[in-house]
């Protein structure tokens, strides 16, 4: 006979025990806001790590994980007298139901819409609506923190690079501050390579790392126009890169070759054996992320 299965609540009461001063861990207890961050950072990245690798049967304990860091949060608030739980749950939901009046009509749950399929719904009328109500909510953030409203506004500064400059580039480009195809972007990387290389070329180190987070930039606006995650797109070629220098290490350790003293040729010549028997990817997830 299996053991009862523990509900949410039980999640929330483990979470108060572990904070408890006297009852509780005392690394839970020493943490705090800013501590847990570099953990919810490496979560996340754990979750998307175990779907790119399909280990479906890890996915559970990842996303749990990445869960325990909303409840940290939420027990953080609650200690303050800030918000819990119970208040995060309320506040996606609200905000869900207001960002979908295609299925939701009224905003609740109880208006959910039927007798039409979502393939039926229009794609474009759907994402027009959804950019429509996030501006409006970063319009009322900004009246409340009395700043000036920009479409860049609430970008997080913690996300990485790749990411935050794919959803910069986005912001303005739904605006109409972008290349009209990807031949327009295609010349801006040549142009950002052709500054690249006058600054290595005047020994201007300095210069050539700027222009070289330039070319990143503009590469990952190609990303972008290809509907393709830039930070995928690099997890992917990293570990495409990790599988077959792997091969050139394996290949060489065979032949009993030191790794430090095989010399270039020698790695480039298993490098190319190792392209040859890659498997490729048959295809990048692709498709808009939210804004």
């Amino acid at each position: 006979m299996s053991d009862p299965r523990h509900e949410l609540d039980q999640l929330l009461e483990l979470m108060a025990v572990l904070r408890d001063p006297v009852q509780g861990c005392p690394w839970d207890v020493r943490q705090d806001w800013d501590s847990i961050v570099p953990h919810t950072l490496e979560e996340a990245y754990e979750v998307a790590d175990a779907i790119e690798r399909r280990a479906w049967d890890e996915l559970p304990g990842e996303l749990g994980d990445l869960l325990f860091q909303v409840v940290y949060y939420s027990q953080f608030a609650a200690e303050e007298g800030r918000f819990d739980f119970h208040d995060v749950v309320h506040t996606l939901t609200d905000k869900m139901l207001h960002r979908h009046p295609h299925v939701f009509p009224d905003g609740t749950l109880a208006s959910r819409r039927e007798g039409v399929s979502a393939a039926e719904v229009e794609t474009q009328q759907v994402h027009s609506r959804w950019e429509s109500l996030k501006a409006e909510e970063r319009a009322e953030r900004a009246r409340h923190e009395a700043e000036a409203h920009s479409v860049l506004d609430d970008v997080p500064g913690t996300l990485p690079a790749l990411s935050r400059a794919a959803k910069l580039s986005k912001r303005a480009a739904r605006v109409g501050f972008d290349w009209p195809d990807a031949r327009g972007v295609l010349a801006k990387i040549r142009e950002e390579l052709d500054e690249v290389e006058q600054a290595l070329a005047e020994d201007d180190r300095q210069h050539a790392a700027e222009e070289v987070g330039d070319l990143l930039f503009a590469v990952t606006n190609l990303a972008r126009t290809l509907k393709a995650d830039p930070e995928q797109c690099l997890r992917h070629t990293n570990a495409k890169f990790e599988r077959r220098f792997r091969h050139v290490e394996a290949a060489l350790d065979a032949e009993g070759v030191p790794l430090r003293e095989a010399g270039l040729e020698a790695m480039e010549r298993h490098w190319q054996s190792a392209k040859r028997h890659d498997t490729p990817l048959k295809e990048l997830p692709q498709g808009e992320t939210r804004p």
